[in-house]
């Protein structure tokens, strides 16, 4: 259906990319759980022996890398497309 020339251009935002404050939140609740999981692979250090206890010796150790690497990493913008909408007329629901 054509547009006419008066009419408002109304656009829709559902094809946005996400904001970059949830992108951050993301990277940050992931960089915490994974030093929840450093503190765990310490305590278990303490508590267990053999191999469990050098597997936890190891990841506590190589565990901060990986977590900064991860929360550095932000994630590609994805080009939003920004389609037409034609506006419904209300007119009639507002008038009952």
């Amino acid at each position: 259906m054509p547009r006419a020339k008066n009419d408002p251009v109304v656009h829709t935002v559902t094809s946005a990319s996400t904001s970059s404050t949830d992108d951050q939140d993301q990277r940050v609740r992931r960089y915490l759980t994974m030093m929840g999981i450093r503190v765990a692979c310490f305590g278990l250090v303490f508590v267990t022996s053999g191999w469990v206890r050098w597997t936890a010796v190891v990841a506590a150790v190589f565990i901060p890398y990986v977590a900064v690497v991860l929360a550095n990493a932000v994630s590609p913008r994805q080009p939003g497309s920004i389609q037409s909408v034609v506006p419904r007329d209300d007119t009639q629901r507002l008038e009952r």
